[in-house]
């Protein structure tokens, strides 16, 4: 039966707050300092709407995520996104890419790949025949091989 792969997204976010984990899966994510933002981050450094998570279409049928500093409507954060090591306005994510918002508060974004594989029901008459050929005896119980009868072997 085929399987297909299927991906998992992951954003892990550390801030003044601590470390947590968010699982994307909606088609939009507006992270920031405001308590409405979906994706919200404890730190004076941060801007109220510092960043959005774009889902967009893959060829393949699956998606990605874009994204983008500030709002959609173009209004960019405060101090920007550094993504890898370089600053940006836009950046489609890829595995273990690292964004930084601002002075400790970042965030590492991973695409996780597993086979989906579809599960069925046990056949009803898959069984398993052993043959006593399989078996193997062992006829010898002494632990070791004596093979000068001058030596002796003393119970433990």
């Amino acid at each position: 039966m085929p399987s297909e792969a299927r991906q998992n997204h992951l954003l892990i976010v550390e801030d003044d707050k601590g470390r947590r984990e968010y699982m994307l899966d909606s088609p939009l994510y507006t992270i920031g300092r405001d308590p409405k933002c979906d994706i919200r981050l404890i730190s004076q450094f941060v801007s109220r709407r510092h960043a959005t998570l774009v889902q967009l279409p893959r060829e393949d049928g699956g998606f990605y995520y874009r994204i983008v500093d500030g709002n959609l409507k173009g209004r960019t954060s405060s101090n920007g996104l550094i993504i890898n090591g370089r600053k940006l306005q836009a950046h489609d994510l890829e595995d273990e890419d690292k964004i930084v918002f601002g002075p400790q508060v970042f965030a590492v974004y991973y695409m996780l790949s597993r086979d989906a594989v579809a599960t069925v029901p046990p056949d009803d008459f898959d069984i398993t025949l052993i043959s006593p050929n399989m078996i193997v005896e062992d006829d010898d119980d002494d632990d070791f091989d004596m093979d000068n009868d001058d030596l002796t072997a003393s119970p433990d």
